[in-house]
């Protein structure tokens, strides 16, 4: 999903990096009441699991690489304003340290990882959950199915980029056939991996899980359990 230097023109990396910077803005300021002592270390630890998953890449056409997106799983943890904020401090760094996208696609990889992966993840598992019984076990099952439909998402977000503003003489059609394929067959596998993360931590701690709130998890959490100790 990392694009390339070059890979869009001009008028069209800027747009996406006007969007991203407004994107990434918003996300700071709505975000602070997310970040507590709490929630701040679970942040962490779900941008470092996005780091080095996505550091497997593997080309899918003309220069771009398929990876596992991470979205969703972030913002069903963390919330999608924090998710925003651990997915653009990622590719922040995997452009300076390890020229993966590089500087002048930072613009178009934060929108459509940290904007569009994270979003539509997030929209869709809420409105998912909403369909599920509300319970502890629909939150990993929306969440799922979240991560598998943002991954394709993001995808056709970058050919529409691409049919608008590409710079190589790739059709249409050949890039939207590739991109979606691959992209739904990475999609398949990050919902199994975003299915098996959220279950292990609604398991041991579902009071973390952002998507979980206001759900009856069945659990105490170790604090309930102090509280209750006479």
């Amino acid at each position: 999903m990392h694009v390339p230097d070059g890979f869009l023109d001009a008028p069209t990396s800027v747009t996406t990096g006007i969007v991203a910077v407004a994107g990434v803005a918003l996300a700071l300021r709505r975000s602070r009441g997310d970040l507590d002592d709490r929630v701040a270390p679970l942040a962490g630890l779900v941008a470092t699991f996005v780091f080095a998953a996505q550091m497997l890449n593997f080309p899918v056409a003309t220069g771009t690489s398929g990876h596992l997106l991470g979205g969703a799983l972030a913002a069903v943890l963390v919330g999608p304003w924090t998710a925003t904020l651990c997915i653009t401090v990622v590719l922040l760094v995997q452009a300076l340290v390890f020229a993966d996208g590089g500087l002048t696609a930072l613009g178009t990889n934060v929108t459509l990882m940290a904007l569009v992966g994270v979003w539509v993840g997030w929209l869709v598992f809420a409105l998912v959950r909403r369909v599920l019984p509300s319970r502890a076990r629909s939150v990993p099952v929306a969440a799922a199915i979240g991560a598998l439909l943002s991954v394709p998402v993001a995808a056709a977000v970058f050919a529409a980029l691409f049919v608008l503003g590409g710079t190589a003489p790739v059709p249409a059609g050949t890039l939207f056939g590739a991109m979606i394929t691959w992209h739904v067959v990475i999609g398949i596998g990050e919902a199994v991996i975003t299915y098996l993360v959220v279950s292990a931590v609604m398991s041991v701690r579902p009071d973390l899980v952002h998507g979980a709130q206001h759900l009856p998890t069945g659990r105490s959490t170790s604090a309930d359990r102090e509280s209750v100790t006479p």
